[in-house]
Formats: structure tokens, sequence, C-alpha cells
């Protein structure tokens, strides 16, 4: 009587669409689709209205529920004050937030959270980073705000983690906790096993040891299960997700390799035939599982999540006491205050303490131009001044993350296809199917002959053919050479970089700031006697520069007293101006400050002039000095790139720079930044690969346009958001080994997937043949992996010892 009603009730079983949870009732539906609660009901018909409903196509039930969902007031988020604590940006128009949202599970999350554009007119984009569970987007005010923001990520079910205190939660990543906690139990596991498998190791056969080795089977077993279902989750999870997008990634053979392993062990022990090999399934899934914590700290690196200056500006002009000193920039703190002149970008949040300044948000927004700010206004991190030095109060330490973002902001992203994850996609989906097809093959023509040979070559061919090392070799190799990089100082963006490097054939050097050492150029001045009252007019309109020339002039006049600039304006490539006493000061090119006669004749070096009310009264001649080693980079550059040179001086430096780089070098002079630019372009319109090296000032352009831009660092602020790397200048004469080296590490990985493609292809010849036993293939498996990460490591390390990197 009871079996009709409980099979009533199976049928009636319904889940939710939105969520999955079990419905208690079919009363909250639309059409077919039923709901555990109205909130899921609600979330549905928001998403169904803005013709979102791919959500749920891409994984299966993929919301998460609102049963318990609270009809929350967020009048709070119109205070002014809180706002501030909580937004990375603003400037009146658009506005910057980062959110940290923990409810973030999966790709359909991933989709929903960077369409939210769809839901909202006023959010112009959304970012997700989904590692850190973090979502960043930029919303115009004039259409939405943040309380408004914040309702509509609510009433999807993604309520953000707000914390008034720091704007986001410094919460320790929680991908990285589960990745601990699942080598600890790995570990502790593979340890634990190998200890009760002593009795099979020594083979120890009597009536005493008998009955002691098939209990310490059985707790092998309970051992390996966490190691199976937890440790190893992770594989299983991206291989199923891979499949469901028709996709064979990297982890589905992996998979098919452990759950082989474990099968085959599962049914030696339980069945009395065998030891099992759960010693080896516990080791490989170990060593796997350090691989990607090495994958994981690498990813880190490669987003510039470490020390300030590894990444940032070395230095800050801090002002104490009416006296300005340099100190590093992860010494800056609230109240300070600090100096930021023309072009240098804002470190932290400040307050402006002068009167005025105009700001270009340009590597937030995008979008270059500059916005007047008056005295108390806030000047957010990332801006850059545009004119005179201007005088902040640090209100907001530094984020790092913010910095970070700022660097990666899609403006300064380049389009590029890795030929090493190209070749890993390819292998592991071609290979994959190819395994199934021998591991089917072999046990079929051993079936009707041996059935135990036919299992043992079916799983000996799928755990041999496990592509662990090939998944290991690229991220180890990497991973040092990242590493060996920046123990030389030099930083890069991201691990493409080191692909792009390594493709380079041409290479394009900036001459000022670049190839010259700043603040060590020898000037000599011509024409009417340099007064004091000059003097000062100079080094007041020359202190508002960064400019490596500038500075150097700013030292060699060596003025006492200087006076404050009005109207102060810095044209790259041309030069300064302002407002001095109201007299009009101008110091750059003969064009620029308006001479009107040639009666200053070019000789060799950088000729510099100077005009006040638009009557020229001299020149300063710049010879400049060469950092050490630039010949013997120059000659050995050019004997296997394109070597050009391009600056905005005249040729009267074109003689020096002769001696410095061999015959067959292009010299290109008086080039404007935009002309600079231009010539980048010409170059990859020839199918050429370039390098672009610049001082990261006016330079920006044509670091961007580059397939690697690298700017170089000396002790003040010339970041640039557009820059793939950075060279501290003390390393600049070791650059033709960072090249030669980025080829290296590429050949490295290549040997690696050869190395460990020849290792699968012998065992497979074996396996096939049915004399490889499963053990024998469990056991070479991770000695495999850690043979080529071995030999990985180990070949980066001495060629970079061999050329000096370590």
């Amino acid at each position: 009587m009871l079996a009709p009603v409980l099979q009533s009730k199976i049928s009636e079983k319904v889940t939710c669409f939105h969520c999955g949870l079990e419905c208690e009732n079919k009363e909250i539906s639309i059409g077919e689709k039923y709901f555990c609660c109205n909130g899921c009901k609600t979330v549905y018909e928001i998403i169904e209205a803005n013709n979102l409903c791919n959500y749920y196509s891409i994984d299966e039930k993929p919301g998460k529920t609102q049963k318990q969902n609270i009809k929350r007031n967020f009048d709070f988020l119109d205070d002014e004050d809180v706002n501030a604590k909580l937004i990375d940006f603003t400037n009146g128009k658009r506005t910057t937030v980062t959110f940290q949202i923990p409810q973030m599970h999966c790709s359909s999350c991933i989709w929903i959270l960077e369409n939210l554009y769809k839901f909202n007119s006023g959010i112009t984009n959304s970012q997700v980073n989904f590692l850190k569970k973090t979502l960043s987007l930029n919303y115009t005010e004039e259409l939405t705000s943040l309380k408004e923001v914040v309702e509509q990520l609510d009433s999807i079910g993604y309520l953000p983690q707000l914390n008034l205190e720091s704007g986001l939660s410094n919460h320790q990543n929680e991908t990285n906790k589960k990745l601990y906690y699942k080598i600890g139990i790995a570990g502790f596991c593979f340890g634990n096993i190998m200890l009760l498998s002593f009795p099979e190791y020594l083979s120890f056969v009597d009536s005493n040891t008998g009955n002691l080795k098939q209990i310490f089977a059985f707790v092998n077993i309970v051992l390996s299960l966490p190691v199976f279902f937890y440790s190893a989750s992770e594989y299983f999870i991206s291989a199923i997700k891979g499949l469901r997008k028709k996709l064979v990634n990297i982890d589905v053979p992996i998979s098919v390799g452990i759950i082989a392993l474990f099968g085959r062990s599962l049914f030696e022990i339980i069945s009395g035939t065998g030891a099992g090999y759960l010693d080896s399934l516990a080791a490989l899934i170990f060593f796997l599982l350090t691989g990607k914590l090495f994958q994981s700290k690498t990813y880190e690196a490669l987003n510039f999540e470490r020390n300030y200056t590894s990444y940032f500006p070395i230095a800050v002009t801090h002002k104490r006491l009416d006296k300005e000193t340099t100190i590093p920039i992860e010494k800056l703190k609230v109240g300070m205050k600090i100096i930021v002149k023309s072009n240098e970008l804002i470190p932290a949040d400040s307050v402006l303490i002068s009167s005025e300044a105009n700001i270009d948000y340009g590597f937030v927004t995008g979008e270059s131009e500059a916005v007047r700010k008056i005295n108390g206004d806030i000047i957010y991190s990332g801006g850059k001044q545009v004119g005179g030095e201007i005088e902040l109060e640090v209100i907001k330490e530094i984020s790092q993350s913010y910095l970070t973002q700022l660097w990666n902001n899609k403006a300064f992203k380049k389009d590029f296809d890795s030929p090493l994850n190209s070749i890993v996609n390819v292998v592991s989906k071609y290979f994959t199917a190819a395994i199934f097809v021998i591991a089917s093959s072999a046990f079929l023509f051993w079936a009707f002959t041996n059935a135990g040979l036919a299992i043992n070559a079916f799983t000996a061919v799928l755990i041999i053919a496990c592509p662990c090392a090939l998944a290991l070799s690229t991220p180890f190799t990497l991973g040092n050479t990242l590493r060996i990089f920046g123990k030389n100082k030099f930083y890069i963006k991201n691990v493409e970089v080191i692909e792009k490097l390594a493709a380079i054939n041409n290479i394009v050097f900036d001459k000022t700031g670049t190839i010259t050492e700043s603040g060590k150029s020898q000037i000599e001045y011509s024409g009417n006697e340099l007064s004091d009252i000059d003097n000062k007019l100079i080094s007041s309109l020359v202190k508002n520069s960064s400019h490596p020339f500038s500075r150097a002039l700013l030292q060699f006049l060596n003025s006492e007293e200087t006076e404050k600039c009005e109207d102060f304006i810095e044209i790259p490539g041309e030069g300064l101006q302002a407002v001095i006493d109201n007299k009009k000061i101008k110091i750059g090119s003969r064009n620029f400050v308006s001479v009107g006669n040639n009666s200053f004749p070019n000789k060799s070096g950088s000729t510099v002039f100077y005009s006040i009310e638009g009557k020229i009264k001299g020149y300063f001649r710049v010879t400049n000095l060469y950092r050490n080693g630039l010949k013997d980079i120059g000659a050995a550059l050019s004997k296997n790139y394109s070597v050009s040179v391009v600056t905005g001086d005249n040729r009267g430096e074109e003689a020096n720079l002769k001696k410095y780089f061999p015959e067959g070098t292009d010299f290109l002079f008086n080039q404007l930044p935009q002309e600079k630019l231009e010539y980048i372009l010409s170059l990859q319109n020839q199918n050429k690969k370039v390098l672009m090296i610049g001082d990261g000032l006016n330079d920006a352009g044509a670091l961007k346009q580059s397939e690697v831009g690298i700017s170089i660092s000396e002790d003040v602020n010339n970041f640039s958001p557009a820059c793939d790397g950075i060279l501290e200048s003390n390393s600049f004469i070791k650059l033709k080994d960072f090249i030669s080296f980025s080829k290296t590490s590429k050949k490295i990985i290549i040997i690696s997937f050869i190395i460990s493609f020849l290792y699968n292809l012998a065992g497979l010849s074996f396996a096939v043949q049915g004399t490889l036993s499963p053990v024998i293939a469990a056991i070479l498996m991770p000695v495999s992996s850690i043979s080529v990460v071995l030999f990985a490591t180990l070949s980066t390390n001495l060629i970079a010892k061999k050329r000096g990197l370590i």
C-alpha cells in the first residue's frame, strides 16, 4: 500500500529552477518553471526581463537561494563620507568601486556579474577577479548611484561584503586556503599510506603479517577517500565543466588517470588480488597540488601583488618642515605631505593643499582629459598632475590591489595568443582522444585471451599517459624565470611578457633617461650673462618637471630660492613654459621658445634654449653621459635584432650616438611622442615584433603600441601603466641577458613538453603489450612529473648562473 504513495511523492519532487533546492510544492511558478521561494522567482524575473537567461545554460542551477532574503535598507550609502570610504575613484561623472562578492562560485556568476550593464544602464562596465572573489565596476553618477548599484547586486543574489573601515575586507583568498587544506590532507594521507604499506614493500609473508597486510590495505582505502574526493576534486570539476562546454582541457586526461588508478586499487584490495597503488595515488595528487600552489603563487607574482617597490614608484617626494626628501613608497602614511611634479602619478588618495591642480585620470578612465581641482579637493590615486608641482596630504594608505588593477586596466591590454597555451590545449585535446582509443584497443586485443592482462593494459595505458609533467613544466619554468628576473630588478607585468619578449626581432631605444644617465649630464651655458634673477626664474620653472633634463638643469643651476609658477605647461618633446613674477618664461627647443633668429649655433649634444618675455637669452648645451655597458649592449643586440634609437633631440648628438651603436642602427631625431608611436606602428606593419625601451614619461604611447614596452626606472616616479615591465637602471647592463633568457625559458618548456611526450610514448609501448603493470605505471607517473620539474628548474637556474643572473 505504501509503494504507490512513495512512488507519487518521488514523481512529484521538483527542484527550484534558479538555485536547485527542493521545492515544498508547485505553488510558486512561471509556466513550467518552479521556484523554492518568491526571492528566487523575483531574481529569475529580473534576469529574464533583461534577456540574460543564458545565465542558466552555462552552469546547472547556478543561482543562490533567496529563501532567507531580507529586504535591506541601503540608505546609509547616500552619505558622502560613507561613499568616500568605499569608492576607489570618482571625477564627479564616473566612479570606480571594487566589491568583495563571497557568493561568486561558478562561470555563470562571472557571466552575469560582467553583464551588469544590461540591468542598469548607468553601469558602463564590470570586471570579475574570480580567484579573489572581487567585482570592479564603473558607473555614471548622472544615471545611477552607489546605493542603486548595491541594491541591484543584492536583488540578484550577490550582496557585496561592505567594510566601512577599509572599503574591502582583507580576507585571505578562499581559493588559496582550500588549496593549502587539500595539500595538507594529501600529504598527511600520503605519508600514512606509505607507512601502512611497509609490510607490502618488504614482502613479509607469514601468519602474523598476513592479516595485518589486509587490515592495512583497507585502512589505506579509508585514508585515500579524502585524497580522491576532496584533494583531487578540482581536477574532476574542471574536467566536467570543460566537457560540458565541449572542451577537452588538460584536466580531462589527468582526471582519467586518477580515476583509473583509484578504481584499479579498489578492485585489487576488495577482491584480494593485490595491494593496490593508493600510495602512488596520494603521491601523485600531492605533487600535482604542490605544482598548482606554485602556479597560484606565480599568478600572484605575475599580477604584481608583492612589495610596492617591485612594481610602482621607487620613491615619493615627502615634505616635512619645509624640507623635501624622498622616501620609499611603502613608507607613505596617512597625514604625510607629498610633492607631485608635472606628469607624475599620484600614489595614494590625498587632499590638495596647493591652490589648484590639473589632474588627468586617463590611466583610470581611459579618457585623457585634465580636471581642474582646487584647494581642499580629494585627488584619487592613479591621477596624473598636468602642470606645475603640487602639494598634497595623504588621506588613505596605498591600495596595492587598486594600483594593480590600474596597471591591468583593459585600456592597456595587448592582444596576444600564447603559443605555449595553444600547444597545451591542442595536445590535451587530441592526445586524450588518442589515449582512449589506444587503451580501448589494448583492452579489446587482450580481452579474448587474458581478461586480467586486458584490464592491466587498459589501466596502465590511462595511468602512464596522464600528462602531469606537461601540466607542471610551464608554471615551474615561468615561475622560476620570474623569480630570476625579479631578483635582478626586472619586474614584468604578466606571464605573456616572457613569451612576447622571446619573439621580438626589433628593438627601439628612447635616448634621454633611457640610454643616458639621469642627473649625470655635463651642462654648459652659452649666451647672455646668466644673472641671479634669471637663474632663479629658470630654476622655478624646471623644478615643476620630472623630466631627466629638468632635474639635471635644476642641479646645475643650484638656486637657493625659487618662485611660484602660474599657468605652467609642459609639452612633451617641446619644452616648458610658465608665468613667474609676471614674466613669461620658456625653455625648450628652438622652435618652441620662438627664437626667431639663428644666432646661437648647434653644437654636439642637446641644445636647450630659454627665453624671457619672448626674447632669447641663451642656451644650455647638454653632453649626455651614456650608461655603462651601452656600447657592448648595442653591439650584442645588433647581431640578432634590428636596432633603432628615437629621440626628441636634434642631430647634434648623432656623432656621439654612433660611437655606441654599430653601423646599420637607425637614428631618428626631433621625434615628438606621437611620431615615436607612429614609427613603432610602421615597423609592425612590416611584420616586425617590437621591443620599446623608454623612460615611461613621454613614451607612454610607444610603450603601449609595441609588443613589449619596458620602462627604465631611476630613483623617481617613472611608472606608466602603458609599459609591460620596469627595469631598474642599475640592471640596464643585463638587458641582453634578459631577452636571451626569455628565449631560453621558452626552449626549456618546449624541451620539457618533448620529454614528457617521449616518456608517455615509451610507457605506452610497454603498456599496450601488457608488460607494464599498473603499479609500475603509477610509480613512474609522479616520478616523471618530478623529473620534468627538476629538469625545468635546474636548467633555468644553471643557465641563469652561467649568465650571471644568479
